[in-house]
């Protein structure tokens, strides 16, 4: 009789968490400074392309990635008794509102699916008093109106009234996730500014920081220049002269250009 094959559980990956001090550095740098800077790293698509903010007047965030994992609903699982029952594993969405922790930002691997909603008004205001800083969903949510009116970023591909009950199933928490299109691992960092939502691997998020800052600061003093009607050619990017004059000109304490 053979032996049964016993596979050998891979290794568990390293987890890198990101402290607040490090999100809230983030949270002040630009999507096209990180993206740049990700690029060079190698990683080519970290935006989450296709979704809009619900806020008119879009906050700045960065915070720790909370994942949950939608597959289609089943009709004998995905039901009414389910939502009013004690917590249970066909109900994992309550648990997982629950656990979300202060500085994370709740990602909803919707499928891309906007036919019923990732979670509504009640769900995201539990979050954001947990200390969330933001939510997103490649779905749709509901109570669009009430949600636009928070003080809390919520980005998404839609809105419709359709219960989550109806089409999804929360199937999983805190696993690998497609949100879309983009690989989201828990803890990775979310970033969000007025353009974009991006992940940037949890590993790398200290570095980012360090360099878009930089780049930051250095694209304000070349935006200035071409302001002023200089040509592109050298100036953006810059040329190694170029960059030697940004330092100098920081080193003479930044005059008026």
């Amino acid at each position: 009789m053979d032996t049964p094959f016993t596979p050998t559980p891979p290794p568990a990956r390293e987890t890198v968490h990101v402290s607040d001090s490090v999100l809230d550095r983030l949270a002040r740098i630009s999507s096209g400074s990180l993206t740049t800077q990700l690029y060079k790293k190698g990683y080519r698509q970290p935006v989450l392309t296709g979704l809009r903010p619900l806020q008119a007047s879009v906050k700045p965030f960065a915070g720790r990635a909370y994942t949950m994992r939608f597959i289609p609903a089943r009709e004998d699982i995905d039901t009414y008794a389910t939502l009013t029952a004690a917590p249970n594993a066909d109900n994992l969405q309550w648990v997982g509102v629950e656990q979300v922790a202060a500085g994370d930002v709740m990602v909803i691997d919707s499928r891309r699916d906007v036919a019923a909603a990732s979670m509504g008004n009640m769900l995201v205001t539990r979050m954001q008093l947990r200390g969330a800083r933001a939510v997103i969903t490649d779905g749709a949510f509901r109570d669009g109106a009430e949600l636009a009116r928070m003080d809390f970023p919520a980005w998404c591909a839609g809105i419709t009234a359709t219960t989550r009950l109806s089409y999804h199933h929360v199937a999983d928490l805190q696993v690998p996730v497609s949100c879309a299109g983009v690989a989201v691992y828990p803890g990775d960092v979310i970033h969000g500014d007025a353009d974009n939502v991006s992940v940037v691997p949890a590993h790398l998020a200290a570095e980012m920081a360090d360099l878009c800052e930089a780049q930051d600061d250095l694209e304000a003093y070349l935006a200035t220049r071409l302001r002023k009607g200089e040509a592109l050619w050298g100036l953006y990017p810059p040329s190694p002269a170029t960059r030697q004059q940004h330092q100098d000109w920081v080193a003479a304490g930044r005059p008026p250009l």
